[in-house]
């Protein structure tokens, strides 16, 4: 399932469905891609979250690749087998990196312009890159909608029932929690995975695919500073301060878009009607119906592959 490229990218095999990894330097990190589909077909970047990894869209990209798209899945900074290419990098999991990680991948591949997908971290990460570069944003899907968040909007408290869903965001806030991340981390991930999709009966095999991708070295590192960063427990760098003072604007996103979420999605998120204003071009939502939770794209596929498609003629 994957396709050739001249941007001197190198191959690892993986023995996953995927069969073979590419690998190529990009900003600050050496990334491990999927690239699947014709090289000269339209292009599409496929984010995933946590604590997911690339296997979320196993189904997805041969649905598209299938359809003539050149689709690019990527192991986000801390999983898989991206790395760092310095070990002075700072670890760091704060929203506008991820993103620009984003942009220097597409740099990196010599992609000018693709549709942008994802969810959880991955929608996060979609829709900055459809805000701050609209023009390198073909369009949008977004699982759960607008997800740009600011340290301000992080340290307000919410309502009892609501902060109880965010429960392992405050674990992480103290040592003992990073300590039993570090420790736990597949248990910890496991249970995250019942929680937020709770009707989906996902094989062991399944589960033990992806959290393979949890034994990367900086993975602890940064998921902990992902989530201190949000509550303003930890700083982010001076570098992308000004990234992070538009994204604490709110900025609405024009390019177009389709917004998904699951009928059984059981982690956090906003109700469509909450960000419907945030999208002023062509927009869309549909809920996914049929028990489906909060990886998506993993539980239903085929919807998730139609939005793309869908997105692209809008």
């Amino acid at each position: 399932m994957t396709s050739a490229t001249d941007t001197g990218a190198t191959r690892v095999e993986t023995g996953s469905s995927f069969g073979s990894l590419n690998q190529i330097d990009a900003g600050l990190l050496n990334v491990g891609y999927v690239d699947a589909g014709p090289a000269d077909g339209s292009a599409v970047i496929l984010l995933h979250g946590w604590p997911y990894d690339i296997h979320s869209y196993v189904d997805v990209a041969q649905l598209l690749a299938g359809q003539g798209y050149r689709v690019i899945v990527p192991h986000l900074r801390g999983y898989g087998t991206t790395r760092f290419l310095s070990e002075q990098t700072v670890r760091n999991g704060q929203q506008s990196v991820v993103a620009v990680d984003a942009i220097a991948l597409m740099d990196a591949l010599d992609i000018d312009r693709a549709i942008v997908a994802g969810f959880d971290w991955g929608a996060r990460t979609a829709d900055i890159v459809a805000a701050l570069w609209p023009e390198r944003c073909k369009g949008l899907v977004s699982v759960s909608g607008y997800l740009i968040g600011s340290q301000a909007v992080g340290k307000l408290p919410l309502p009892p029932e609501a902060e109880l869903q965010w429960w392992y965001q405050y674990y992480f806030a103290t040592e003992r929690g990073r300590a039993g991340y570090d420790k736990y981390r597949r248990d910890f991930a496991r249970l995250i995975w019942r929680i937020a999709s709770p009707k989906w009966n996902f094989e062991d095999a399944t589960f033990d695919r992806s959290a393979a991708s949890f034994d990367n070295p900086d993975h602890v590192e940064i998921v902990i500073h992902n989530y201190r960063w949000r509550l303003g427990l930890a700083e982010g760098e001076a570098e992308y301060g000004e990234l992070e003072k538009r994204l604490a604007e709110g900025p609405v996103i024009t390019v177009p878009a389709i917004t998904l979420e699951g009928d059984a999605n059981g982690a956090p998120h906003p109700e469509p009607s909450a960000y419907a204003t945030k999208f002023s071009g062509a927009y869309s939502h549909r809920t996914i119906e049929g028990g489906i939770g909060h990886n998506l794209p993993q539980e239903a596929p085929e919807a998730f592959a139609k939005a793309v498609i869908d997105v692209d003629t809008y």
